[in-house]
């Protein structure tokens, strides 16, 4: 039986809730457009809150500085692409469709978010820094991993170092996507295209390792068997 006291109460998004959502997302739109404008290095705090209609007070109720800012506009941004990436590679059913659907879903992430990403252009070093150091950013990197392992264990890729190929990958894409920016003429299919032959030219002539020795169990146990069994 189900009384007033027991009846789950309907989960509502109040005002105020709504008010937070709105303010933080001002905040970090008007950060994303003055970074790009003005650079990292030369931003200030008291530069995004010039961009937003909201009192000082209020950036401070969300972030404590403009690296935060940062981090946040690159946390959201991995969000976003991280499940269309994997998506890819999951169903992916060769080599080749898991290096281009990576290359070609990031690219053309990268095209239509250009905004998020002229953010970082301005002052390389240290927004590169910040950019691979974000907690979303680093779990997307070890979905990669997990996922290269996943496809040497199905046998797509061969034995390789799946470390370095996901630090190659990581390189080339971001490295690639920024030239693809200097453009005129932005055309993510052609920057998927090269990296995609680049990559299948390579990973075969990259040096085979050997898979993982399993551990007897007396590396395990540290226990010897002394029965002569």
């Amino acid at each position: 039986m189900t009384t007033e006291l027991t009846r789950p109460m309907p989960i509502r998004t109040g005002k105020r809730e709504k008010t937070k959502v709105q303010n933080r997302q001002l905040i970090l739109e008007a950060a994303q457009r003055v970074f790009a404008e003005l650079g990292y290095g030369a931003t200030t705090v008291r530069d995004i809150i010039r961009a937003t209609p909201l009192a000082s007070g209020t950036f401070y109720n969300y972030f404590k500085s403009k690296e935060e800012v940062f981090q946040a506009i690159r946390d959201d941004s991995a969000l976003r692409i991280r499940p269309r990436l994997r998506a890819e590679r999951i169903r992916a059913a060769t080599i080749e469709e898991f290096i281009s659907g990576t290359f070609r879903t990031f690219f053309q992430y990268v095209h239509d978010d250009q905004g998020n990403f002229e953010a970082i252009r301005r002052n390389r070093t240290d927004a590169l820094r910040i950019r691979m150091d974000t907690p979303e950013i680093i779990a997307g990197f070890e979905e990669l991993r997990e996922d290269i392992e996943t496809a040497i264990s199905k046998g797509l890729f061969p034995p390789v170092d799946a470390d370095f190929l996901m630090a190659a990958i990581v390189g080339v894409a971001f490295e690639v996507a920024e030239r693809m920016l200097d453009r005129d003429d932005i055309d993510p299919p052609a920057a998927a295209n090269f990296a995609t032959a680049l990559f299948l030219g390579g990973v075969r002539a990259i040096p085979h390792v050997a898979a993982p020795r399993e551990k007897s169990l007396i590396e395990k146990t540290g226990i010897q068997n002394t029965a002569g069994l």
